[in-house]
């Protein structure tokens, strides 16, 4: 008899298994509901991918020089997409089996203690580092907004706007699970390309208006220019960090033994990698020759006319972060929820479910406001995990599971993708804290 392949791991109705487990796969937001589409995967892609960190890339290419940074960009885009291939490859590499969370299949490749570790810590640093980071773009990219408007609204400080931020998440943490949100997230893959196209088109107007006199590496000391190019290599690789939720979005997708769901995932993610790498470029190159060595850690902050346009454009960003904070947060929402009723024999209900996200939004808030140091936390946590769930982590697991022969094609490109990562994930978090320490010199406390 066909069998639709099952929650977490296991066909459905596999003999055995207890029926309260079984319950609370059915019950948590990754498991929930396996009814999405194809193109669902392809705008929760765009929404996971094309973030906050697509506005730091003419900043990165500030750091580095047009060549490398370019370069860089080009080569991490390149490499993403083919460790996002063999994530979705090996969502259900073993027959009967699906790996709905990307710490399960680390578990299964490495032994439950070692690939816990491995995996599920870096995951979550992720996770957790983008709700952060996509606080202080909201309650950044608000402010922007208003200040373009209206004078008055403009000198309210940024706090208030990140909390005004934090208080839409309270409410949108809510949405039952992660097929739910895909009217949020498409609206924010919607968002995501329009800014990105805005920033692109205003760049490009102008830079047209006049050239600058400097379009050299931004520090003038050989030790900040090193550093420089350390925080820039976090930042290219925060742009490319939806790897943390890839097999989570895939295991919204049906599958069965004639259609697998990595079918219709590489379908969707075959049209989202190239509008990623259309919005990547186009605002990386623009933004860097219109303003040279002088453009923002936010592109859209330098931007300043016509202002219609750049309030629109900010206001696309919070639209847009409003939806991506979900995608990344509903992964974590599932492992605190799970642990609360496995480890602390909570009951599943909906009042668990609301205390639970409510507590987890307000403390990642309260972080938000402490520290909005937008381009010093990109390269600090792109480097600290990104780079290790993008880069290296992937390719670790294909080589334990899927064995390619030495010197074969997936051997040697899985070890060039480790070392890139390995490089990024060595330095960038030493840029990172540097543009943090220094940005905290001039930083007030609730300001």
């Amino acid at each position: 008899m066909q069998m639709e392949r099952g929650e977490s791991g296991n066909e459905t109705g596999e003999s055995g298994r207890p029926n309260e487990q079984q319950n609370l796969e059915n019950w948590l937001p990754i498991s929930a509901s396996r009814k999405a589409k194809w193109w669902y995967s392809t705008f929760h892609n765009v929404t996971a991918m094309v973030g906050a960190g697509v506005l730091g890339l003419p900043y990165a290419i500030s750091q580095l020089g047009w060549i490398p940074g370019v370069g860089f960009i080009v080569l991490s885009w390149l490499i993403t997409f083919y460790t996002l291939w063999q994530l979705v490859e090996m969502h259900e590499c073993v027959p009967g089996k699906r790996f709905d969370r990307y710490y399960e299949l680390g578990e299964h490749a490495f032994g439950r203690k070692t690939g816990f570790f491995l995996v599920m810590i870096q995951q979550l640093t992720v996770q957790v580092a983008s709700t952060i980071v996509y606080s202080v773009t909201g309650g950044k990219s608000l402010k922007k907004f208003f200040e373009s408007i209206s004078q008055v609204m403009g000198e309210i400080r940024q706090t208030y706007y990140i909390l005004f931020f934090i208080i839409l998440q309270l409410l949108l943490s809510q949405t039952p699970n992660f097929n739910n949100l895909k009217a949020v997230s498409l609206l924010a893959a919607l968002m995501s390309v329009c800014y990105s196209m805005v920033a692109f088109g205003m760049s490009t107007a102008k830079g047209l208006e006049h050239h600058p006199s400097h379009y050299g590496v931004r520090s003038h000391t050989v030790p900040g220019k090193i550093f420089d190019v350390f925080n820039a290599l976090g930042t290219i690789a925060f742009a490319f960090a939806g790897h943390s939720v890839v097999l989570e979005i895939q295991a919204t997708l049906p599958s069965t033994e004639e259609v697998p769901s990595k079918v219709p995932m590489w379908r969707g993610v075959a049209v989202a990698y190239p509008i990623v790498i259309i919005c990547y470029l186009p605002v990386a190159i623009a933004g860097f020759w219109a303003f040279g060595s002088l453009v923002d850690d936010d592109v859209l902050v330098t931007l300043i006319h016509p202002g219609w346009l750049v309030a629109v454009a900010n206001l696309m960003v919070f639209f847009h972060v409003l939806g991506s904070y979900q995608v990344f947060a509903m992964p974590i929402f599932d492992t605190i929820e799970s642990n609360l009723v496995q480890k602390w024999n909570f009951t599943p209900s909906k009042t668990l479910r609301v205390i639970a996200r409510s507590v987890y939004v307000a403390v990642a808030g309260f972080v938000s406001i402490c520290v909005p140091f937008f381009g010093g936390l990109l390269g600090f946590f792109g480097g600290l995990a990104y780079s290790s769930t993008s880069y290296i982590i992937p390719c670790m697991i294909w080589l334990k599971m899927m064995k390619p022969k030495t010197w074969s094609l997936h051997w040697t490109l899985s070890w060039v993708c480790m070392l890139v990562g390995i490089i990024i994930a060595a330095l960038a978090p030493i840029g990172g804290i540097r543009t943090i320490v220094i940005s905290a010199k001039t930083y007030r406390m609730f300001s």
